[in-house]
C-alpha cells in the first residue's frame, strides 16, 4: 500500500471468480473429494495406496542387487543398507569407527542447524515480504536488491560464509538462512499483493483504522501463500544443510555423507540420504498440519 490515501496493496488482486457467490457468513460446501476423504474406508485405502510405489521400488531394488543385475558395490541391497544403518544408530561408540552409534548425534546437529537457519529466514522473509507486497515504497527500495541477489546459486555463498564465519555452525546457519529466505519472501510478497480489494474496503467500512489493515486484513489474506513459501524454504534448508556440512562444519548428516564417500561406503551414503529425506518429509508434514489448523477458514470449515 502506498502511504497516504491509497489503501490498496502494491499489486492488489480481485477475488477469484465465483468467490462472491457465497452468502456472507456462510462457509462454502467442502469439495466432494474432501467429503469422500472423511470416510474411514476410503481414508485407509488412500494410506495404503501411498505405499505402493515405495514398496515396489524397494522390492525391485532388492531383486536387482540380489541377482547382481547391478554391482552391489555401487548399489548395495536394502538389507545391506539396513544393517549398516543399524550399526550407525545402535552401535557402540568407538574412535576407530566414526559411523558406529553416531546417528542420533548427527541428526540432532543437522536438525538444530536447519531450525536455526529456517527460523531466521522465516522471521525476516515473512515480515519483509508482506511489507514489499503492501507498500510501493518498500517494494521500490528493497525488491530490486532481492531480485538481484536471488539468482545467485547458494553454493556460491559457501566460500563467502566460510571465510566470514570460519569452519563452525554459524557458516552453516547463514547458508541455510540465505537459501530458505528467498522462496519465503517471494511467496509472502505474492500473498500480500493478492489481497482482494473488497476485503480492504469492507474492513474500512466496518471501522478498521487504515494503519491496522496490514496485520488485520493483509497478513491473514497472505497466509496461504506464506505457508507455501515456508514449505519450500524448509525443503531448501534440508538441501543446504548437507552442502554446508560437507565443507563448512564438522558433524551432521552432511558430514557423515561426505565421510562415507571418502571411505567408499555406499551403504552409509544411502542411509544418510534416506535420513535427510525422512527428516525433510517429517518437517514438511508438521508445516502442513500447522497450516491446516491455521487456515481452516480458507478450507470452508
Amino acid at each position: 500500500m502506498a502511504t497516504g490515501t491509497d489503501l490498496t496493496p502494491a499489486a492488489g488482486g480481485e477475488p477469484a471468480a465465483g468467490a462472491a457467490a457465497s452468502p456472507v457468513g456462510v462457509a462454502p460446501a467442502a469439495p466432494a473429494s474432501r467429503r469422500r476423504a472423511k470416510r474411514p474406508g476410503l481414508a485407509r485405502l488412500g494410506d495404503l495406496r501411498k505405499l505402493i510405489v515405495p514398496v515396489a521400488v524397494l522390492v525391485l531394488w532388492q531383486i536387482a542387487s540380489s541377482t547382481r543385475l547391478v554391482d552391489p558395490r555401487f548399489l548395495p541391497a536394502p538389507t545391506t543398507v539396513l544393517d549398516a544403518w543399524g550399526v550407525w544408530i545402535f552401535g557402540e561408540r568407538s574412535p576407530l569407527a566414526w559411523y558406529s552409534g553416531t546417528w542420533a548425534e548427527y541428526v540432532f546437529l543437522s536438525t538444530r542447524r536447519v531450525l536455526e537457519g529456517f527460523a531466521c529466514a522465516a522471521a525476516v522473509g515473512v515480515f519483509l515480504g508482506v511489507l514489499i507486497g503492501w507498500s510501493r515504497l518498500v517494494s521500490d527500495l528493497v525488491d530490486p536488491l532481492i531480485q538481484l541477489v536471488r539468482p545467485i546459486p547458494m553454493t556460491a555463498w559457501l566460500p563467502f560464509a566460510t571465510l566470514l564465519f570460519g569452519i563452525q555452525d554459524t557458516a552453516a546457519v547463514f547458508l541455510i538462512a540465505m537459501g530458505a529466505f528467498f522462496p519465503i519472501v517471494v511467496n509472502a510478497t505474492a500473498g500480500a499483493q493478492r489481497t482482494p480489494r473488497i476485503l480492504l474496503r469492507a474492513a474500512l467500512m466496518l471501522g478498521t483504522p487504515p494503519h491496522k489493515l496490514l496485520y488485520r486484513v493483509v497478513l491473514p489474506a497472505a497466509l496461504p501463500s506464506i505457508f507455501t513459501g515456508l514449505r519450500l524454504g524448509m525443503g531448501i534448508a534440508w538441501v543446504l544443510v548437507i552442502v554446508s556440512e560437507m565443507l563448512a562444519v564438522k558433524g551432521g548428516l552432511g558430514y557423515s555423507l561426505w565421510t562415507a564417500y571418502q571411505f567408499q561406503r555406499m551403504d552409509l551414503i544411502i542411509a544418510s540420504m534416506f535420513s535427510v529425506g525422512g527428516l525433510g518429509y517429517l518437517f514438511d508434514r508438521i508445516l502442513v498440519a500447522i497450516a491446516g489448523r491455521t487456515l481452516r477458514w480458507a478450507q470452508g470449515l
